[in-house]
């Protein structure tokens, strides 16, 4: 049944905001998606095989192999090698940027003080409702910072501004092409 096992890897709040903003609706409609696609049944080009049935066979494999050509994926699934090893490397610079803010960047809280400070609003106001201007793009960036930077889960920061998660996921998916994230970011994590 869906929504009643919780994985520490799985982001369902993400996931569900894709499919609807209430709970219950993303919930159904993610579940008629999921009914729709086992409804396809199998499909050829997505079983089996993986790496070796994409290179076509072991001879392939190994004529690689020994000419020094690296396979680092399956095409059906990524792409080519080289774009899964730039896909890997930056992967891994994220990861890297992130665990270092995670161990050394500043709290929620501290976080909130800054994001305030920066906007020249009440920290305060970040905890209640409202969409004047000025305090929706701090909300913003500050879920954005908080989930995607800090990696502080979308229900955490919720609960500490008093909002849904669903909000919390949106406000945090807006911040991504915010204007300016870098240099504010940078201002807000880095000092």
């Amino acid at each position: 049944m869906l929504g009643t096992v919780t994985n520490d890897w799985q982001d369902t709040d993400y996931v569900l905001n894709i499919f609807g903003t209430s709970l219950r609706a993303a919930r159904r409609a993610y579940g008629n998606f999921v009914a729709k696609g086992v409804a396809k049944g199998r499909r050829s080009d997505l079983v089996g095989g993986g790496l070796l049935r994409s290179v076509g066979g072991w001879f392939e494999l190994k004529a690689f192999r020994d000419s020094g050509i690296r396979v680092k994926g399956d095409e059906r699934i990524l792409g080519s090698s080289d774009f899964v090893e730039a896909v890997l490397k930056q992967s891994n610079e994220d990861l890297q940027e992130k665990y270092r803010l995670a161990a050394t960047g500043p709290n929620f809280e501290t976080l909130l003080r800054k994001v305030a400070r920066y906007y020249r609003i009440d920290p305060d106001d970040l905890k209640t409702a409202g969409k004047e201007s000025t305090l929706t793009k701090a909300r913003t960036v500050l879920c954005y910072l908080a989930v995607r930077k800090l990696q502080i889960s979308c229900a955490d920061v919720a609960r500490k501004l008093q909002i849904s998660s669903a909000t919390v996921s949106r406000a945090a998916s807006r911040g991504k092409s915010f204007p300016n994230l870098k240099q504010i970011q940078k201002e807000l994590l880095e000092s």
